[in-house]
């Protein structure tokens, strides 16, 4: 089965991003690459039971099984060790990407609390977007009873723009809500 958000991008993005910047090529058209999700525990120095939930949780919002990161070096005023497990991350490509930016921009950042839309300056200057999401109980895949302690995570969206301008109009045909100002 053909992600939704896939085929729109197909029929109804491409077509609008070639008339609008004039592409001759449709392999010129920018598109998203791929979606990272990074958590960072901070706290799991402490206590490295931390780590499995916020595993858990990621494995169900991305749909896959994280990698845990390690620590690349010690850093005595952090109590950190070198290898210690300090966070972890999943990158989607394919439908599975196509998922779940559909269920981020449709589901889960319209349940932000006074949610105005993301901010348009959250560009790296390459043409990728970064977003920071405070806590994860905004997907629904997280059940509200079984969390212990609030965790949030970066969504950083890579495309294949070589500019902001061109990654910024291909999300917003996409249906990202940006911030009105």
């Amino acid at each position: 089965m053909k992600a939704r958000l896939r085929e729109f991008y197909t029929k109804t993005v491409a077509p609008a991003l070639m008339k609008e910047f004039g592409y001759s090529n449709v392999m010129a058209v920018p598109k998203i690459e791929k979606i990272t999700l990074n958590v960072g525990l901070g706290e799991a120095t402490q206590n490295p039971k931390l780590m499995d939930p916020a595993v858990n949780e990621l494995a169900a919002i991305a749909g896959q099984k994280p990698v845990v990161t390690k620590a690349k070096k010690s850093i005595a005023a952090f109590k950190l060790r070198e290898n210690m497990s300090i966070g972890c991350m999943v990158t989607l490509r394919g439908d599975r990407m196509y998922e779940f930016i559909d269920r981020l921009m449709n589901v889960a950042l319209p349940r932000v609390r006074d949610f105005r839309g993301v901010s348009k300056k959250s560009f790296d200057g390459r043409g990728n977007y970064t977003l920071g999401v405070k806590d994860q109980l905004i997907f629904p895949e997280i059940d509200y009873n079984k969390v212990e302690k609030l965790k949030g995570m970066n969504i950083c969206i890579t495309t294949t723009a070589r500019t902001d301008a061109e990654a910024m109009a291909l999300l917003k045909l996409m249906g990202m809500p940006f911030r009105q100002n």
